[in-house]
Formats: structure tokens, C-alpha cells, sequence
């Protein structure tokens, strides 16, 4: 039976005016440009939201294509978007509410015929806008885009997995890092513009490892003392053959390996 609604909310540094404003104009900003994050990856150019009752939200194609998602009912800028998908069975409520430090932004998304169809999509999503505000004064105003190359890992507890990795080998998220007991169905971790997705098991354990994961990093000498204060197994001591490296093993037994960046690398 396909749930009757999904809610989330996040915090964001920004007064309700200026967080409706990221909302809405600034989709294409804060949206993160994953494949699996639009309706026609190999097409899509950008994402819109036009302004007041009766806009559009828009995955936008090249040329005048353009996919329509959703239509606006509610438009009462710092306070509430509201609309009805173009896409599913679904209308959702977007608030804008100030608490201390900023704004609480909320997502109801909520089916509204009993045999229709809900893409729950807003719980991870949302999850991107915090990151947009916190750095939208200094980045600039361009899309980020994720490389070409995305690795994904099996793990028994992926999002105890997310925290070790972010407090030891220092791996961060354009998203964020789960709490305890915080158990999305995967976790993206970035390191620069790639992606690292966790994924539940499903098969039993493997007996030998079948992947290595290569990183580069600013100082090598400082990761690998932080990877060892916090329990990594180290396989191999910082070593020099062509390029400067060290290997380790992390709490479920992936090798991952790393290696100095050079002083040019983006």
C-alpha cells in the first residue's frame, strides 16, 4: 500500500524571506546534478520554478522543451509554497517558519487519490538547501555537477558507516551525514565534485575485498595520523612509487586507498 505522505524539515542560516528566495529562484542552484535526480538526465539543462499561482515547476530541456512537474497553488513569498505534481498523485506544502539562527523549512508531501501514484522524493532532497545557504555568498553562481564516476559500497549499516567514514577519513556530503538512527535508503558522500554512494547489503558478506577506492588529498601525512587515532587498520604505511600513498581498511573491511593530491588538482 503506497503511503499516504512523507514529511522532513531542515534549518537553515537564513531569514524566511531569503529562504523562500533560495527555495524558489534558486533551484538550480542548490538542486544537485546527480542522473538520478531528474526525470531526463540526458536532457535536462536546468531546473525553474516560475513565480506565483499558476507557475510552473520546470526540468528544463535545450531549445523551448521543457518537462512540466508541478503547478503553484500557493504562493506567499517567506511564508508558503504550495502545488499540485504534474507527475504523480501528490500536492505538497513547503512552510517557511523562523526559529532561532534562521529558518525552519518544511515539506508535507501528501497523495491525494487512493489508487494514485507518490514519488517521495522530499526527504532527501531537501536535505541539499542547507548546504546551498551556507555557502551561496561565496560560491559561485554556477550549478555544481557531479563527475562521471560514482562508486558505490554495500555496507551492513550504511549510515553507521557514513558517520565513521566523515569522522575518520574525513569524507563529507553535499547532502549531510546521518544521525543515529537516521537510516535513508542510500547516503552520498562527495569527495570534490564525486560521488561515493552506501548502500544496504543484501548479499551475504564477502569473503575477499573487490573494489579499492582511490582519494586524493591536501596532506597526506596529517590524514593518515587522523586515520590511525581513529581505528583504522592500516595495510600499508605511507609509501612512495610514482605518486606518495598509504592503505587502509575501514570498520567493514573495504580497502580504500590515499594518495597525495597535486598542488594543481581542483
Amino acid at each position: 500500500m503506497t503511503e499516504r505522505s512523507a514529511t522532513a524539515s531542515v534549518e537553515v542560516a537564513s531569514d524566511p524571506a531569503t529562504a523562500f528566495q533560495v527555495f524558489t529562484e534558486e533551484i538550480d542552484l542548490w538542486w544537485v546534478r546527480n542522473p538520478i535526480n531528474f526525470w531526463d538526465s540526458g536532457r535536462v539543462t536546468a531546473m525553474r520554478i516560475e513565480p506565483g499561482v499558476g507557475g510552473r515547476v520546470l526540468e528544463v530541456y535545450s531549445g523551448d522543451d521543457a518537462l512540466e512537474l508541478a503547478t503553484i497553488t500557493e504562493w506567499e513569498p517567506g511564508a508558503r509554497l504550495g502545488y499540485r505534481s504534474s507527475v504523480d498523485d501528490t500536492e505538497t506544502r513547503i512552510d517557511f517558519a523562523a526559529v532561532d539562527g534562521g529558518t525552519r523549512v518544511t515539506v508535507v508531501q501528501s497523495l491525494v487519490r487512493d489508487d494514485g501514484k507518490a514519488f517521495y522524493f522530499w526527504p532527501r532532497v531537501i536535505r541539499w538547501i542547507p548546504a546551498w545557504v551556507a555557502r551561496r555568498s561565496t560560491a559561485p553562481r554556477t550549478p555544481r555537477e557531479l563527475d562521471r564516476l560514482t562508486i558505490a559500497l554495500s555496507y551492513d549499516d550504511p549510515s553507521a558507516a557514513a558517520r565513521w567514514l566523515h569522522t575518520v577519513f574525513g569524507l563529507d556530503s553535499w547532502d549531510s551525514i546521518p544521525a543515529e538512527g537516521d537510516n535513508p535508503s542510500w547516503i552520498e558522500l562527495n569527495v570534490g565534485s564525486a560521488a561515493v554512494l552506501l548502500v544496504k547489503r543484501t548479499d551475504p558478506r564477502p569473503t575477499t575485498t573487490d573494489h579499492n577506492v582511490w582519494v586524493y588529498v591536501d596532506d597526506l601525512d596529517a590524514h593518515f595520523a587522523q586515520a590511525q587515532a581513529g581505528g583504522a587498520k592500516i595495510l600499508t604505511e605511507i609509501h612512495h612509487y610514482g605518486y606518495t600513498s598509504y592503505e587502509a581498511e575501514d570498520l567493514e573491511g573495504h580497502h580504500w586507498t590515499f594518495a597525495q593530491a597535486r598542488p594543481t588538482m581542483a
